[in-house]
């Protein structure tokens, strides 16, 4: 007989109708099944104490798709629920961090979301393990939030962080190096574990399916990290191709936030770039950046779209280079199709014919 049947059972036993009447007349009143109303339900029902598991099971019943109060929760559960209130440190039992019970693992759920960041250190310290997880808690975190506030962490939060970055091999990875790399880790000190790992050979230069210098932090390429990568044999060529990772490669990022430093980065080392960038996955077109920068909501600054427009230019970018997707097309062409205020930048409207004279006229004599 399993547990359910049992359940049913006892409630026959106990005067199941009266049970349930209570409930319902005590629902009517209050508008709500909480824990509380169900214990002054048993009371009516009985005049001997019922058995917690009936009152669970009948809560069940009623409540039948709803989430699960918080009081029938086991302690992993709870600490993790948002609706649950704020984790209680030392609130944790051991045998709930092995069988949480949850579709998700813990890990990965308190590593991803800021707030609960509180209870990484109680579920480390109670036998967590990342390798349970089926993929890095660290990857979720940078995948869902590239930089989140670090600073807000405190110091065990951090510490707990950079553990699951150095103990689980696969957080060795683009997302988590842009994640680690990005301002707000940087000043709460997290780029040591990108040091770490460099100084461990833990960033080879033929084994890693991404490239070290495309997952940095365009803020990080000049960095004596960056400097070192090379120095052992990284280039920015590798860096532009496909690679395995969710976030944006590092020139598409640097682009998109008209970091002028990072893009003179990446043209002094691969010029060709403004001209074409290699697709980021197998299945994509190489796309032009003058072109990127025409859409309404690529920049992160949109008031910056004139300077990128002259800056590509000034390094090469032609405003008639023809569009990967549609060879009859250029760049021209599709300023012209989206009305684009850039359009007298790409092609500049030939100059008043008077002016032209004017010109001639005041120009010198030719030296004979």
């Amino acid at each position: 007989m399993n547990t359910s049947d049992a359940v049913e059972m006892q409630l026959g036993r106990l005067g199941r109708g009266v049970l349930l009447l209570g409930l319902l007349v005590l629902g009517l009143v209050s508008g709500c099944t909480t824990t509380s109303l169900l214990l002054g339900a048993a009371g009516v029902a009985t005049d001997s104490s019922v058995p917690w598991a009936i009152v669970k099971h009948v809560h069940g019943k009623l409540t039948e798709g709803d989430p699960a109060p918080c009081v029938f929760l086991n302690t992993v559960q709870r600490a993790l629920s948002e609706r649950c209130g704020a984790f209680v440190p030392g609130s944790l039992r051991a045998e709930d961090v092995q069988r949480s019970g949850m579709a998700t693992c813990p890990l990965t759920l308190a590593a991803r979301d800021p707030q609960f960041w509180p209870v990484l250190p109680e579920l480390l310290a109670k036998g967590a393990q990342p390798e349970s997880c089926t993929r890095s808690p660290l990857v979720a975190l940078a995948q869902l939030r590239p930089c989140p506030e670090f600073n807000a962490a405190k110091p065990a939060e951090l510490r707990s962080l950079a553990w699951l970055a150095e103990a689980d091999s696969r957080a060795i990875d683009h997302d988590v190096v842009r994640l680690l790399s990005c301002p707000n880790a940087r000043a709460a000190g997290l780029d040591r574990v990108l040091d770490k790992w460099l100084a461990q050979g833990d960033l080879p230069t033929d084994a890693l399916g991404f490239s070290p210098l495309g997952a940095l932090h365009p803020d990080h390429l000049d960095s004596p990290l960056a400097r070192a990568l090379e120095a052992q044999g990284h280039t920015a060529q590798p860096a532009l191709g496909a690679y395995a990772g969710a976030l944006p490669s590092g020139f598409e990022l640097a682009l998109r936030s008209s970091h002028w430093r990072a893009l003179d980065w990446w043209f002094a080392r691969a010029p060709q770039l403004a001209n074409r960038v290699p697709p980021a996955q197998g299945n994509q077109l190489p796309w032009l950046p003058l072109a990127r920068v025409l859409a309404p909501n690529f920049l992160e600054r949109p008031e910056t779209q004139a300077e990128m427009v002259e800056f590509l230019m000034a390094r090469g970018a032609s405003p008639w280079q023809k569009l990967p997707a549609d060879p009859g097309r250029s760049v021209v062409h599709l300023a012209m199709d989206i009305q684009s205020p850039m359009l007298p930048l790409l092609d500049p409207p030939p100059a008043p014919r008077n002016t032209v004279v004017a010109e001639s006229a005041n120009a010198a004599p030719r030296s004979r």
